[in-house]
């Protein structure tokens, strides 16, 4: 706030500084003449009126209305009072100007007006009275009508050239103030852009660590309590259990360790990832999930986009893991797939709890998360208990053409 202030103080100076400079010239070149050199009978009250007309055009800027009606106040006196024109009359045509360029409005129009006024008083009290002792009234007046003419014109001009200086500034001013709500409007659109696109890569990473951290961490539980229920009974089955749980967990380590290098914003170096899971993946995800989830497959699986494959593998680990979660311990799992040259089709059906089911977390982000992959790809998603008992999920997901994939790839 300071240094606002204090540019505002260096600018008034400056403007002080110049109306100051302008005045000083003005005086020098009008008024000093007749001091140096004589001009008539009454020169003393010719300088006073002079010095006072230069004087008022330091007004000029600060208040230009002020500076008019000073100006008009000693023009009348220099009409009545000497019977010959001076120099410092030059002074109208400047505040003229100052008036169109700094006064906003209808305002501006008085110097009109009293220019007007001043273009006829003077002809008639200067010159008619030399043309009426040669005797010529029609010379006479047809040099007043000049004068007037020449007077009045040299107003309108210096107005003229006022109002286009002013209004000049104010379309420059307007441009410039345009430019900078563009450019502002510009920084808030990046802003808000950055601030969406942070948001959705967010709640990517956030359905990743979902599923992935949900999944694995609910086969790890079935098998640890399958493998502690098969201990005494047969421990070679308890050992295939405790494989499991920890091919399980090297996995979800792997999967975490990508998503932390993604967050740090670059990868270390040396460091190997596993590439995204897809279609083909899905048979071993299921089969080590629990012995009483079964899958069957119709149709040839396609050569469909990766996007597209993670997200049927995501769908069918999610539905798996709510399985696994709240179906109860005597149900069972059905995943079917279905392919078709335009659609893949993934249903899962459980004979649960569906409904009944009291160990829900509440937060409901798993078919959320399911919701938001199948909507990225323009398909379909149903979830919902069934009437006979047990949940239901089906994801209906449109194969995009070959031409679709190759531009996705290319914008990519």
């Amino acid at each position: 706030m300071n240094t606002l202030r204090s540019s505002f103080d260096e600018l008034g100076h400056a403007t002080w500084s110049l109306d100051l400079a302008v005045a000083g010239l003005l005086f020098v070149g009008t008024v000093l003449p007749m001091a140096l050199f004589g001009y008539g009978n009454d020169v003393i009250l010719a300088l006073l009126l002079g010095t006072a007309m230069c004087a008022a055009v330091v007004l000029r800027r600060r208040n230009p209305m002020l500076a008019l009606a000073l100006v008009t106040v000693f023009c009348l006196l220099h009409v009545v009072v000497l019977p010959y024109p001076t120099p410092a009359i030059a002074t109208v045509l400047l505040v003229a100007y100052s008036v169109a360029r700094w006064v906003p409005g209808r305002r501006s129009r008085w110097v009109l007006g009293l220019g007007a006024l001043g273009s006829v008083l003077g002809p008639l009290r200067w010159s008619t009275g030399y043309y009426w002792n040669l005797g010529s009234w029609a010379v006479g007046a047809t040099v007043v009508l000049l004068e007037v003419c020449v007077c009045a014109g040299l107003v309108v001009t210096c107005y003229a050239i006022g109002r286009r200086v002013r209004e000049s500034a104010e379309a420059t001013r307007a441009r410039t103030l345009a430019e900078a709500e563009r450019r502002a409007l510009e920084v808030s659109e990046r802003e808000q852009s950055a601030r969406m696109t942070e948001a959705n890569v967010r709640a990517q990473i956030a359905r990743e660590l979902h599923d992935i951290v949900a999944h694995s961490l609910s086969v790890m539980i079935v098998q640890a309590e399958g493998g502690r229920a098969l201990a005494e009974k047969k421990p070679e089955r308890a050992v295939e259990a405790l494989d499991t749980i920890a091919e399980t967990g090297r996995e979800a380590l792997t999967e975490m360790r990508r998503i932390v290098g993604v967050l740090r914003g670059a990868a270390q170096e040396g460091a190997v990832y596993a590439p995204t899971p897809g279609l083909a993946d899905i048979p071993e995800m299921v089969s080590r999930s629990d012995d009483r989830v079964h899958l069957y497959v119709e149709g040839e699986a396609p050569d469909v986009p990766s996007t597209l494959g993670l997200t049927v593998f995501r769908v069918v680990q999610e539905a798996v893991t709510n399985f696994l979660k709240h179906a109860g311990a005597q149900a069972n799992c059905t995943v079917t797939l279905t392919y078709s040259p335009s659609l893949v089709v993934a249903e899962i059906s459980d004979d649960g709890l569906g409904a009944a089911s009291t160990t829900s977390d509440g937060t409901g982000h798993g078919l959320e998360g399911m919701r938001e992959r199948v909507a990225s790809m323009h398909g379909q998603l149903l979830a919902q208990p069934k009437t006979t008992g047990g949940f239901l999920v089906r994801a209906i997901l449109p194969i995009p053409l070959k031409s679709d994939s190759v531009a996705a790839q290319e914008i990519r």
